[in-house]
């Protein structure tokens, strides 16, 4: 057996690439993270025939697999010689554990490739209608996962023109206040936030670092969203 581990792109079959498709259309057997709205639409791409495995992994969800579990299942099913489309939201070399998946295939022995897919740290800028660098006020971007906000250094975003945070609807406060603070961004600095970018639940929401947080009404779920920082927002 063989697993491809294929970038499913930030939302929608529109933002998948020709090679994801084509291995999709090709495989005996899919094992899928939660990608939201575009699920049906991918997975209908697969033959009739393939098996479809749902395993979660969105955040805070109780229902989602553990790596140790989807690791697991990855090498049962190349030991049965299956030929296994693995779908991971965004694309494998940003924040998608792909390590763990690779370790657990050589391992054992199994065969695997990577293949790339569009990252929303790279797609939500573009659909708030910016892009992520310019030449006068955006030389630089860092993407930072807002997962923990505990982790993060904001002293080293000091000299970064532009901060990328992924996994970022619950830590709002803890960003704007580490930027402030730690990184001494200025609160006038344009901020755009995007929920589920490309997705059917698309949002964008713009102000400031002083005023980003009153801006979005406190009813809003902000689950998948992308927070970037920096002049490149105000274009």
């Amino acid at each position: 057996g063989k697993v491809f581990l294929i970038g499913a792109g930030p939302g929608g079959i529109d933002h998948v690439t020709v090679r994801a498709l084509r291995l999709l259309r090709a495989c005996d057997v899919v094992v899928h993270d939660d990608l939201g709205a575009s699920d049906a639409a991918l997975l209908d791409e697969a033959p009739p025939s393939a098996e479809r495995v749902h395993v979660g992994k969105r955040g805070g969800d109780a229902r989602s697999w553990t790596q140790p579990d989807i690791d697991n299942l990855l090498v049962s099913l190349c030991a049965k010689g299956k030929i296994v489309a693995r779908l991971k939201g965004g694309c494998p070399s940003v924040f998608s554990r792909a390590r763990s998946e690779m370790n657990a295939l050589r391992a054992n022995g199994f065969s695997y490739e990577l293949v790339p897919g569009i990252s929303s740290a790279l797609a939500a800028p573009l659909r708030a209608g910016f892009p992520l660098t310019d030449v006068e006020i955006g030389k630089h971007f860092l993407v930072c996962s807002a997962h923990d906000p505990s982790s993060i250094d904001f002293p080293a975003f000091k000299g970064v023109d532009t901060c990328v945070f992924l996994m970022a609807g619950k830590s709002m406060d803890a960003l704007c206040e580490g930027l402030a603070h730690g990184a001494g961004k200025d609160g006038s600095t344009p901020v755009a936030l995007v929920r589920d970018a490309c997705g059917a639940n698309e949002a964008i929401w713009r102000g400031t670092l002083d005023s980003i947080r009153a801006s979005i009404p406190k009813s809003e779920k902000l689950s998948p969203c992308v927070v970037v920082v920096g002049g490149v927002c105000a274009l």
